[in-house]
């Protein structure tokens, strides 16, 4: 199989290849890995070579077998390897087990040959980091695949693979995926195991992947809601499918849309007039569609939330100087995750609890919007892909910058929702433009419905960088 036929399939359809005998998973990967050294130096998507550990192996049989297939460098372990999330403390760590979800993907056939960039643990829109080093936009090498599963969205997009494993606990699945052209669902909490850990930022971190068509995702999240034993949240696997529902149609729905930027004070005017446009192709598809307003204390959720994050971030970090004996040093993290680490160090349980309690306060808040709606609809991002370096480069506008960037992802993560990232607008510069779509939390099925007939009424799996 040559490249250019690898790459007009998605991973269904690689995995059909192999199942009706037509290729092999040898031959799949070796397509892979040859796309890897051709495009990995430019990109810098994938930061760990598992091709040794792969080649000769033959996959299980399962519904993607044979699928080459990459983990991020966060959140799920593979046993025997390392799990840097990004960070020079955790860089000579090892496995000693698979995690619930990759013994999924294995189960299912995957054939992982890799791990991908992240930025330390994870905490930023955009993927440069001291250990990993910068990951670029196949798009535009000046600028950012965003974060933090921008190695996954990269390596995505430059066609390693078709799909990839990614995680998001402010929009880290959403954001990399808007800017690289790419589907990325972020479901519900509770939909996806953590096992053997517990919950990720005070439960609004969950993993699943980005991919380029909506079956594929489907397929990834029918193999991924495996509900664990102890599992802290728990959302039990859907009577049907979420590959049957993705071919389903999702009838009249009530779609509320919003220009505005949740977190910042306005949206790029490309970004506004996609939500505009997409808005009126949902209306000529059949939906009953009107602009709205979403409640919530969203200043009150971004300070709760961030210190949520910097709590999680401190417990970490203390566990770990705890085991080898010795304190977290300043020399070995970055400085921005420095500064959260001693913040987090500084809040109190009752602290903690508040913050917590705020959270599920906001959730309620932006639950009760969707009595009279069915999906809310915005721009995904506050802005086109931008250039790499340019959250950091002025520190006293870091914050502003952050989210100016990303307004709109990280609400949805704390109220628990499922949130989708579709690739239906381009910027005049050619850059992706995702737009958003929030469903009542459980409801991945409802936004899988809708997903299929956007892929249908304005496909985008042929729309590929030129890398």
């Amino acid at each position: 199989m040559n490249f250019q036929d690898y790459r007009a399939h998605d991973a269904v359809g690689l995995a059909q290849l192999v199942a009706r005998g037509e290729v092999s998973a040898g031959e799949l990967l070796d397509v892979a890995v040859a796309r890897m050294g051709e495009v990995n130096p430019q990109i810098n998507a994938v930061t760990l070579d598992l091709t040794d550990r792969t080649q000769g192996a033959a996959p299980q049989a399962g519904p993607l077998a044979g699928v080459p297939f990459l983990l991020k460098d966060l959140g799920a372990a593979l046993a025997g390897t390392p799990t840097s999330s990004g960070s020079r403390v955790f860089k000579d760590s090892r496995a000693a087990a698979d995690s619930a979800l990759t013994r999924a993907y294995l189960g299912a056939g995957l054939n992982i040959f890799g791990k991908t960039n992240t930025p330390e643990f994870g905490l930023w829109p955009f993927t440069e980091s001291v250990l990993l080093g910068v990951c670029r936009n196949p798009w535009d090498l000046g600028r950012t695949p965003g974060g933090s599963s921008g190695g996954a969205a990269a390596a995505v997009a430059a066609g390693i693979v078709p799909a990839a494993h990614a995680s998001d606990g402010g929009g880290s699945i959403r954001t990399p995926a808007a800017c690289c052209g790419l589907f990325g669902m972020k479901p519900s909490r509770g939909r996806v195991s953590f096992a053997p850990l517990g919950e990720g930022w005070a439960g609004a971190s969950v993993q699943h992947a980005v991919t380029r068509s909506v079956r594929d995702s489907a397929v990834l999240l029918d193999i991924a809601c495996q509900p664990q034993p102890g599992d802290p949240y728990f959302l039990a696997p859907p009577e049907a499918s979420f590959a049957v529902e993705a071919q389903r149609e999702p009838g009249r729905l009530r779609i509320g849309f919003t220009d505005r930027a949740l977190q910042a004070a306005a949206l790029d005017p490309e970004c506004a007039a996609a939500v505009h446009d997409v808005a009126r192709l949902c209306e000529g598809l059949g939906h009953d569609v009107r602009e709205v307003t979403v409640p919530g204390d969203f200043a009150a959720m971004q300070a709760a939330a961030g210190l949520a994050i910097a709590a999680s971030v401190a417990a970490t970090l203390d566990a770990e100087a705890e085991r080898r004996g010795r304190p977290i040093g300043e020399d070995e993290i970055e400085p921005g995750t420095w500064v959260t680490y001693r913040r987090g160090q500084q809040v109190g349980a009752a602290g903690y609890v508040r913050a917590v309690q705020t959270l599920h306060a906001f959730g309620r808040a932006v639950a009760a919007l969707f009595a009279d709606i069915d999906v809310l609809l915005t721009s995904t991002l506050g802005e086109p892909p931008i250039p790499i370096g340019w959250i950091l480069e002025d520190r006293d506008q870091i914050a502003e910058r952050l989210f100016h960037f990303m307004p709109n992802t990280q609400a949805f993560n704390n109220t628990g929702q499922p949130a989708m990232t579709v690739p239906l607008a381009w910027s005049r510069s050619g850059l992706p433009i995702g737009l958003q779509f929030v469903g009542r939390m459980g409801e991945e099925a409802t936004l899988f419905r809708l997903a299929g007939q956007l892929e249908l009424a304005r496909p985008w799996f042929e729309k590929v960088p030129s890398l």
